[in-house]
């Protein structure tokens, strides 16, 4: 059967940016880094081939000339658990160059984007006949980092 593992690419810093996911997402680890040798398409010690989980899910990385644009349209997905988790993540992953960006996305400072969202967030939103569910949504759409305290208080109009 196979397997559906996402694929990233850097230009230099696979080997940076794999040590720092797999030390700031829990039950993370690197299988593997394996380097380029003289001759490569690359410089000699750049990253051929990276193999890691986040949170038991099997990543891929490697190095790339000129590197290839990270965006939007892919995002690395992080359930929290409760706000210290949230800002923890987000200071981490926005430190040395990293980007805000609305509604819980960021870009690190590879130029990936995340999505740090609190599951609290997923449970206001399943409320199917909740008057509250629409004040939460509006709420998130004004933060960037999201504040779960502030989605509560949206949610019971306090």
């Amino acid at each position: 059967m196979s397997k559906v593992i996402p694929f990233l690419t850097f230009d230099g810093r696979a080997a940076e940016a794999v040590e720092l996911y797999t030390s700031l997402v829990k039950n993370s680890k690197v299988h593997s880094i394996d380097r380029w040798g003289p001759g490569g398409p690359v410089p000699e010690g750049q990253v051929i081939n990276a193999h890691f989980e986040l949170d038991g899910q099997p990543f891929r990385a490697m190095d790339v000339l000129n590197g290839f644009a990270g965006g939007e349209a892919f995002s690395i997905f992080v359930e929290t658990t409760d706000q210290a988790e949230t800002d923890r993540l987000w200071a981490a992953l926005t430190a040395d160059g990293g980007e805000e960006q609305p509604c819980g996305w960021l870009k690190d400072r590879f130029g990936f984007s995340w999505q740090i969202i609190p599951a609290r967030l997923g449970e206001l939103m399943s409320e199917p006949h909740s008057p509250g569910k629409q004040a939460a949504i509006d709420a998130m759409l004004k933060m960037k980092k999201i504040i779960i305290a502030d989605l509560d208080a949206a949610y019971t109009g306090g």
